[in-house]
This record gives structure tokens, sequence and C-alpha cells, in this order.
């Protein structure tokens, strides 16, 4: 039974066509478990790639790693790399929103090595794609991408403790110059704020009366 499995991005479309194992004849969506043929297309882009199991292999191991290091920023080469044809490599250019992507065609399709210019959104739309194709556990149910960590050879290398200890040192040590240097600072001298005079009260007028109240007349006294 022939099978056809698309995944479509706008950028990026990968096509997968083979034959199930017919295991259960009556499943509404049968699995693909023998590739026959995969290929990639890109928009705008007249020339297709296209392979067997080998192919679909290298290039899911390539676009994971390339991503991996895109997002890490750490660049390390593939260990026990294969120089066969059918594999595929990713490049970045001067410009960082453009990638080269390489297909090296199988020695039987003598074929020259194919050579594209994708750009930073075409190239996540086929990281989405190959993503898409492994997460279908209905389409090559035993393939798998180990992903592995970057080695640590390949790792920045990590600042010193010694130089990192630094300006925490220089730190502390102002902060205890200047604890000592206020140690030694005459206390300022503070002074009691004088008592301000206090204003006799003053009297209020009763509503409707605008005439000052009559003062009290001493009485006079005659001397005896």
């Amino acid at each position: 039974m022939n099978i056809r499995r698309q995944y479509s991005l706008p950028n990026c479309t990968l096509i997968l066509e083979g034959l199930s194992d017919g295991s259960n004849p009556h499943d509404f969506r049968p699995p693909l478990t023998i590739l026959v043929n995969a290929q990639c297309q890109f928009m705008g882009v007249n020339q297709r790639l296209e392979g067997g199991r080998a192919f679909l292999e290298s290039l899911a191991k390539t676009v994971n790693r390339y991503a991996q290091e895109c997002l890490s920023g750490v660049h390390y080469p593939l260990e026990n790399e294969s120089n066969d044809g059918d594999r595929l490599e990713l490049i970045p250019l001067a410009d960082p929103s453009l990638h080269r992507l390489i297909w090296y065609p199988a020695p039987e399709l003598h074929q020259a090595p194919v050579s594209i210019q994708l750009s930073t959104v075409q190239l996540f739309d086929l990281v989405e794609a190959v993503d898409q194709f492994i997460a279908d556990s209905q389409t090559l149910p035993d393939f798998s991408v180990k992903l592995q960590p970057v080695p640590r050879r390949y790792r920045q290398p990590d600042e010193p403790l010694a130089q990192r200890a630094v300006p925490a040192a220089f730190g502390l040590l102002s902060l205890a110059i200047a604890g000592f240097a206020i140690y030694f600072l005459p206390l300022p001298n503070v002074r009691k704020p004088a008592n301000k005079p206090v204003a006799p009260p003053t009297q209020t007028l009763p509503p409707g009366n605008t005439s000052p109240p009559p003062t009290a007349t001493p009485t006079p006294v005659n001397p005896r």
C-alpha cells in the first residue's frame, strides 16, 4: 500500500513516500514503515532535494544540530562524520540572516553537489517540518534523532575563579575603607532649637457683633 505524508510550512515542504507493513489493514491511518523516497522543497527555490533513508537521516541530524548551534552560539563538528554521498551540510554565511544548505547526492546518482541559500525563516520552517515528521508516530515509528549536549571541549572557556573574585574583593575593600573613614569623622554639633514666643490667645466675637468687647477700666483707689 503506497502512503504519502506531507508536512507543509509556509516556506518549506517535506514529503515522504513509502509503504506500510500491513500489520493492521483496517487502520484508518496506516503507518508508513518503509521509506521509498523523501523530498524537501523550499518556497521560491526551483531545486528539489530528495533521497532515501540515508538522505532523511542526514537531513534530520543536520537540521537539529545546526538549530542547536544557532541557539547556543557554539559550533562543533560532527564526530565520525561520514564522507559518503547522500548527506547534507548547513553552514552559516557572513550575513547572519542567511545560511547555506549543501546536498551531496549519493554516488550512484552521478550528480554534482547542490547548494541552496536559505533565509532564517526558511531554515526554521525546515526545522519545524522535520520536528512534525519526528513527532508523527504513524510515520517511520522506528526513526529517532539522538540529540547530544555540546561536548565540553567545544564550550567557551569559563572565566577563572580568581578573575571573577577580583570585582567582589575590590567591592568589599572599598566598603571597609569607607567604614574606617567614617569612624574617625568628628561627630556633628547638634543645637537644641530655641523656644519660640507663644502668641497671646485671640478673642473671637460672637456672630453679628462687629464691635470689640469693652475693656475693663481699673477703679481708682483713693489714698488715705
